[in-house]
């Protein structure tokens, strides 16, 4: 059974994932896996896959839902995305690393997208 904090997440990255279709994104993978790591979404447009972290917060406290992605963070979405382009990976196509945030406020939502929101290696 799913705690609140899985159950939170799991709304949000359904919401992401809902947010970037209607933007014309492909969602090619949920929950990527490649060992112990993980991608929230993989989605592609326009020649250009993006390696997704999705934050969602029911509370408007505590800051942004993004400043948790921080250098581990990264680092184990970095990971899974070499595995992830090893696996599905062709030519000519730009990989990035994409966030959104989902703050969710009673039945009303607010989703920012933020494209290209880390570079491999940067600190």
């Amino acid at each position: 059974m799913e705690n609140v904090k899985q159950s939170l997440g799991r709304r949000g990255e359904d919401m992401a994932a809902a947010h970037l279709e209607e933007r014309g994104w492909t969602v090619l993978a949920r929950n990527y896996r490649a060992g112990p790591k993980e991608i929230d979404l993989v989605a592609a447009r326009d020649g250009v896959v993006a390696f997704v972290e999705v934050k969602a917060r029911a509370t408007p406290t505590g800051g942004t839902p993004l400043e948790p992605i921080r250098l581990l963070k990264r680092r184990a979405v970095e990971t899974a995305a070499r595995r992830w382009i090893l696996e599905n990976g062709r030519p000519g196509v730009t990989y990035r690393f994409d966030a959104v945030a989902v703050r969710i406020k009673g039945s009303h939502s607010e989703i920012e997208h933020v494209p290209d929101a880390w570079r491999p290696g940067q600190h």
